[in-house]
């Protein structure tokens, strides 16, 4: 690996708005991981001795880049404290439980297999925006000619961790019948010992690391991603089913019917416990969740606020205005409400079999959802848009609606709100693609709500994608 003595110029297009994200052998190497290494460490104690935990997923490239990223933090005088494979929450949750000063993770999340990447951490609170591209003109420049000299050791903390989300399990003793899918992802890493410690029947599927993904991608939100779990839940009897992506910080669910439970369907049924424990709070839902969702919140006392999609961008406003509970349509899931914070998909998934283990007999997950408001929407839609485009694109768009008086909530890209209900359109921080999603009462209003979507990309000069055409 060369040594990026002289500064080493990270590809522009790695550099996130929450995380740093690539194609391995394209855009990332072992060479940007180094000096990504040297920049984080001067970054968080210029004159070197920063505390820093180091965690990896299970991708067939991420031990070659957490070695790189460790060298890299050594020449910068870091004190690096590798925690090893596990989920990236595990990571967080080192920082803590080892009092350090900052974390990374190498994952790639649910990206492709042959994506990585790296999340950040500092102390209690995450590293986004500002301070990604900071990293990335600190990692140009020529470092100290004679750097100290770090230090380096193995710390486990994967039974720690273990113990803390078992800690809050308030199921009691009820049987249920759960079956698991950690997608060969990070998740998978820790699970038995999950499972073991919580009551009830446990069925794993995928439960080995495997970075080649071979049973299917890991990302919960593709419903074509949970057929396996679907099938094993009525093979089963399963009372529920749980999937996590390739970090295990994203949850997805289905109900003992099969029936997925989207990411604002969870957060409204999670809601109720921590509005009960904590009358008229804060709690947060990116722009893409149902205004179903907004809607419950209030019915139950508490104070919805809809915020930017983005895993980073919403711990920094839970830490703000200090709100015990956050989600987003992706199925990432915050508790500040007993825990820390940070999206957390294996504590969220103790949190909810606790709440469901603890409903009447006879209550399920299956008819909770039966008794939900009923809209009509779209599943998100995703088309392509390069990288270099995208933010035009929505800059086109937000001065058109603008300038025709449309009724836009701007908080992330555009949504639109019409008396048939709303549409949204937004850019991806995290690939090269446009994100949309329709919602209204009717199907002739969600209709005309895609018609209307169709048109504004079609006045930006944008292709119409054929989840749009006509």
């Amino acid at each position: 690996m060369p040594d990026p003595e002289g500064g080493h110029a990270l590809h522009p297009t790695i550099l996130r708005e929450y995380d740093i994200r690539g194609i391995v052998g394209e855009t990332l190497s072992a060479a940007d991981a180094r000096a990504l290494g040297r920049a984080f460490g001067r970054w968080v104690a210029p004159g070197g001795g920063a505390t820093v935990c180091v965690g990896r997923d299970g991708r067939l490239s991420s031990p070659a880049l957490d070695d790189a990223l460790v060298l890299g933090l050594v020449e910068a005088g870091a004190r690096v404290r590798r925690v090893g494979l596990g989920p990236t929450p595990m990571l967080y949750f080192a920082v803590r439980h080892l009092a350090a000063d900052a974390g990374i993770m190498v994952t790639g999340s649910h990206n492709p297999p042959d994506h990585n990447g790296f999340k950040m951490t500092r102390a209690e609170r995450p590293v986004y925006g500002a301070d990604i591209a900071a990293l990335g003109r600190l990692a140009a420049e020529a470092p100290p000619s004679t750097p100290p000299a770090g230090t380096v050791d193995e710390t486990p903390v994967a039974d720690a961790y273990l113990d803390r989300l078992a800690a809050d399990w308030d199921g009691g003793d009820r049987a249920l019948t759960v079956v698991w899918d950690p997608g060969n992802g990070a998740a998978a890493a820790v699970l038995e010992g999950l499972t073991a410690r919580l009551p009830g029947r446990h069925v794993v599927l995928n439960g080995a690391v495997d970075g080649t993904f071979p049973a299917h991608h890991p990302d919960p939100t593709d419903p074509e991603t949970l057929h396996q779990l679907r099938a094993a839940v009525a093979q089963e009897g399963a009372d529920l089913g749980l999937a996590f992506d390739g970090d295990g910080d994203r949850l997805g669910v289905i109900d003992g019917q099969g029936r997925i439970l989207w990411g604002d369907q969870i957060l409204a049924l999670l809601a109720e416990p921590v509005l009960a424990a904590h009358p008229g709070a804060l709690v947060l839902a990116d722009v893409k969740a149902s205004q179903v969702l907004f809607d419950r919140i209030a019915a139950l006392g508490g104070r919805p606020e809809m915020v930017r999609t983005g895993h980073s961008l919403i711990k920094a406003r839970m830490a703000e205005t200090g709100a015990p509970l956050a989600g987003e349509m992706s199925g990432h899931l915050f508790f500040a409400d007993r825990y820390y914070g940070f999206d957390d998909a294996l504590y969220a998934a103790v949190r909810l079999l606790g709440m469901v283990a603890g409903w009447p007999a006879g209550e399920t997950l299956a008819t909770r959802l039966d008794a939900m408001p009923r809209r009509v929407n779209t599943p998100e839609l995703r088309f392509p848009c390069p990288d270099a485009e995208k933010f035009a694109v929505m800059d086109r768009i937000r001065a058109r609606l603008r300038a025709e008086g449309a009724t836009v909530c701007a908080v992330d890209g555009v949504r639109v709100s019409t008396p048939d209900g709303w549409w949204l359109l937004r850019a991806s921080n995290t690939q090269a693609v446009l994100v949309a999603r329709c919602e209204s009462d009717t199907a002739a209003g969600l209709m005309r709500l895609r018609a209307a979507l169709g048109t504004a990309l079609r006045a930006a000069g944008v292709p119409l994608p054929d989840v749009l055409a006509p």
